[in-house]
């Protein structure tokens, strides 16, 4: 047997992670000098100017190591969300933390895992990788969520049960007073992962944020990201508040450095940056609100949304819309990889981004609207 064959089986039919497509290469198809990106859920105003300064500080420092654990990055996270710091782990991205979680908690050929279709692919593809049963309960047809189906697929091997509250990619929050319901219905041995990459953009946001909840639960685990408030997608780097005996497994068992050194200078300043964070909101809800109403307007299903996307059904096929909109320089998300081929997700940009999506929307659908 060749080395290539002595491969595990479960990692055989692997797919790779299918990111948006960058900006780069829709210029060179189209032979474009400007190109929009609303595809990736990335923050509309850029990189914080005290973030931007503090990298500038730091990058001479790039060819020493970061301190082992991230201890100044958790201070600081403990002290803005009231966290105990023994509670707090980093990683290179929330993404990180949820491949720890699985290898950590759930025991393969035991233990199963619950959550949502369609949900984050990386927890499709990490349950998998880890060798364990992965249990997905369909949405509801209006994209909420049936929690009665969902703990009937739990049981007394269940190890996780995964929540993304706001959802991806409809855009569908809850508010937290049902997951805690929810979390005080699981067997004892489950936790409840709640994914709030999403949750700084519900309005009103102490409604649905369950991390200011945390210190009354037990068995919860609450995931954040510095990629989207923040505006540190190219950085990788997210953190989690869950039990202590956790958060310790995750030191013990996280690579070492997985959270680089500018990493944690980039998520410190982006902690201090209250007034670009507090813009980056009002910008936010702004754009989400004006591009429902104008998508709307031309025809569109548009689903409520607590995060800084919109999912829509446009009256014109979504790979023709999609097209169109890669001709004249905008790039949104095609939802084929959550088996949603009729559907169009848009991320909020700045008010001129959204004032130019919704400008060339309407000129795509002007027919379908007029008829």
């Amino acid at each position: 047997m060749q080395a290539k064959d002595a491969v595990r089986e479960a990692v055989k039919n692997f797919e790779p992670y299918s990111p948006g497509l960058s900006i780069d290469e829709i210029k060179e198809k189209y032979g474009l000098s400007q190109v929009i990106k609303m595809a990736s859920n990335e923050n509309p105003l850029g990189t914080s100017p005290l973030v931007i300064r503090a990298l500038e500080r730091k990058a001479p420092s790039a060819f020493r190591y970061p301190r082992a654990g991230n201890p100044a990055l958790l201070a600081a996270l403990s002290a803005e969300y009231g966290v105990p710091i023994e509670c707090l782990a980093a990683g290179n991205g929330s993404d990180e933390l949820i491949d720890l979680l699985l290898r950590i908690k759930a025991r393969p050929g035991r233990d199963n895992i619950v959550a949502f279709d369609p949900c984050f692919s990386i927890y499709v593809q990490q349950s998998r990788l880890c060798g364990l049963e992965l249990r997905q309960i369909p949405l509801e047809e209006d994209f909420s969520f049936n929690f009665e189906k969902l703990l009937a697929q739990v049981d007394e091997n269940t190890s996780l049960v995964f929540v993304t509250n706001p959802d991806n990619p409809s855009g569908h929050a809850v508010p937290a007073s049902e997951l805690v319901s929810l979390a005080m219905a699981l067997p004892e041995q489950a936790l409840l992962v709640v994914d709030e990459a999403y949750a700084d953009f519900c309005a009103p946001i102490d409604d649905y944020a369950l991390l200011p909840r945390f210190a009354a639960l037990e068995n919860v685990v609450i995931l954040r990201t510095f990629s989207k408030l923040f505006g540190l997608a190219g950085l990788r780097l997210g953190w989690g508040a869950m039990p202590e005996w956790l958060a310790d497994y995750m030191l013990r068992t996280r690579l070492p450095f997985s959270v680089n050194l500018l990493a944690e200078t980039a998520g410190l300043a982006a902690l201090e940056d209250v007034h670009f964070r507090q813009a980056t909101v009002e910008t936010t809800l702004r754009g989400r609100a004006r591009i429902a109403e104008a998508l709307t307007g031309l025809g569109c299903r548009v689903f409520p949304s607590q995060a800084n996307f919109l999912m829509f059904f446009p009256p014109k096929p979504a790979a023709e819309v999609f097209e169109r909109l890669l001709e004249k320089g905008i790039i949104i998300r095609r939802l084929t990889s959550y088996k949603l081929p009729a559907a169009l997700r848009v991320s909020i940009g700045s008010d001129e981004e959204n004032a130019t999506f919704i400008k060339t929307m309407n000129e795509i659908l002007a027919d379908a609207n007029a008829g």
